[in-house]
């Protein structure tokens, strides 16, 4: 009669996770490595809704950009950020470009802050930044109005 050997502990029925382990981490640095060369767009820095003001340094220039509803552009320059005046405006992208890049050229650390219409279109808005960033604009931040009744007691 043939009697198995009885041992003292059983087969184990555990996984072993040391494989596993080492995938997720070669994985991570793949990942980690390959993440910033697939970014791709116009480089910006969105402010939240309630956003604070930003500080500004007085002795800079700063050029306020408008895009209205219909497409075109006006911007206002001065020392202060200023949504109501309109020092110059463009009919389309290459004239926005030539004439800001030539503001630029000027005075190299200009800050452009870029308002929308709620109306106006996407694209158009994104195109003109391109075009900001193409005539040299390094220093740019987006202008956001809290919707009604938002940050009000």
């Amino acid at each position: 009669m043939l009697v198995k050997p009885q041992h003292k502990h059983g087969p184990k029925a555990e996984m072993n996770v040391v494989p596993y382990i080492d995938v997720m981490l070669v994985l991570l640095v793949i990942f980690m490595v390959t993440a910033p060369m697939l970014v791709q767009g116009v480089k910006i820095e969105l402010p939240k809704v309630a956003a604070e003001a930003l500080p500004v340094e007085n002795e800079r220039q700063i050029l306020t950009l408008s895009v209205k509803a219909d497409g075109g552009f006006y911007w206002n320059l001065g020392s202060e950020l200023d949504i109501d005046n309109q020092t110059d405006s463009a009919v389309d992208l290459a004239e926005l470009q030539a004439k800001v890049g030539a503001i630029i050229a000027e005075r190299g650390d200009t800050q452009v802050y870029v308002r929308a219409d709620e109306a106006a279109d996407y694209g158009r808005v994104v195109a003109g930044i391109a075009e900001l960033q193409r005539g040299g604009v390094v220093n740019l931040g987006l202008i956001t109005e809290a919707p009604p009744g938002v940050g009000q007691p």
